[in-house]
């Protein structure tokens, strides 16, 4: 999809700089660029030929680290029209799937396209993603995202606007799909389409946020004797500050962000070996799917407003891009959008 992101600095690259006081700014080369802060000025040419993880200094003589921006740099700064798959999850999701190169994987929701950008690099140039989003304010920002990061839009990538349920059928045949992704309010509701759409072995997992949504998730992918039985658990990070003797956990860690559940899809017409477990308390029925609403299980809403604006901050983040890739078509196309103040400078 795009060119090793390695080597000298060139203009079009995307540039991550790390300033006197850890402030992060984050530019693209070009021809007569200029980084302005009350700092000074830094000129884009000084970067120019320099290796990755080089130190500049700029007209004040304040010296700044140069390095490309990893993924998760640009995922955590990226504009937002939906909440993002947080790195470690996205990377969890990719690991339990087992996304491979080659592979045709189906995600649902698209959001704000950050889990997108894992599952496009896990796939391939011989793979393909297919990524299904309802509200065309999120896919607008997803493309915008995902095309800035690679300075294009992949050719191994598809952008259905509608409900799984009733798209997947059109875009992809029965047994065809090795993994599905669903980040969404209420995975059970596309199941059925899931199952169909599925190669035996393939994987199904799914990102939900509260035990609830687990337990109906769960319950569900049992009650339907297509799976193998479904296995479930969540991520947290916590760093480590290391300095000397000094040596703690940091004060404050990346705990629950979601749950994943994930199975396999069995041949068709296979019964499932019964798994013996402890008697437990039922599942809700469908006489209790009205607390299923976004508010009662935690979703919150974007003002048209606000979305408007992450459509716009994309879209220019994305017409950046595509003006860079032009200046330089041998540049490697890696991108990130700005981490803080004074973002591609003057």
């Amino acid at each position: 999809m795009t060119a090793v992101p390695r080597g000298p600095f060139r203009i079009g690259d995307r540039v991550q700089l790390t300033g006197p006081k850890g402030k992060l700014h984050t530019i693209t080369l070009r021809e007569g660029g200029e980084l302005h802060t009350h700092h000074g000025v830094l000129r884009h040419e000084q970067l120019v030929g320099q290796p990755d993880g080089s130190v500049v200094e700029n007209s004040s003589g304040h010296e700044y680290l140069a390095l490309r921006p990893l993924l998760r740099d640009f995922v955590m700064s990226m504009p937002r029209g939906a909440a993002i798959v947080y790195p470690k999850d996205a990377a969890a999701i990719v690991a339990q799937a087992d996304v491979f190169p080659g592979a045709v994987v189906v995600e649902a929701g698209v959001g704000s396209g950050a889990l997108s950008l894992s599952l496009l690099r896990a796939v391939g140039s011989e793979g393909r993603l297919i990524s299904f989003e309802r509200r065309s304010e999120f896919a607008d920002v997803a493309r915008a995202n995902v095309e800035t990061f690679f300075g294009r839009t992949p050719t191994t990538w598809e952008v259905v606007e509608g409900d799984l349920a009733e798209e997947l059928p059109r875009v992809a045949h029965p047994g065809s799909v090795d993994r599905v992704v669903l980040d969404m309010l209420a995975p059970w509701e596309v199941m059925d389409a899931v199952a169909d759409a599925l190669t035996p072995g393939g994987v199904v997992i799914c990102y939900v946020a509260t035990a609830t949504q687990l337990s109906r998730v769960a319950e569900y992918i049992r009650g339907t004797g297509a799976f193998t039985d479904p296995e479930a658990n969540e991520t947290m990070v916590r760093g480590w500050h290391v300095e000397g003797l000094a040596v703690r956990p940091d004060h404050r860690m990346v705990a629950h962000t979601g749950f994943l559940i994930s199975a396999r899809r069995l041949a068709p017409g296979v019964v499932p070996p019964e798994v013996k477990r402890r008697a437990s308390k039922r599942s809700f029925s469908d006489e209790d799917l009205e607390i299923w609403t976004p508010g009662a299980v935690g979703d919150r809403e974007i003002t048209d407003k606000n979305l408007r604006k992450r459509v716009r901050e994309a879209q220019k983040a994305a017409e950046g891009a595509r003006r860079a890739a032009g200046a330089a078509p041998e540049s490697s196309g890696e991108a990130s959008a700005s981490s803080g103040a004074g973002d591609d400078g003057a």
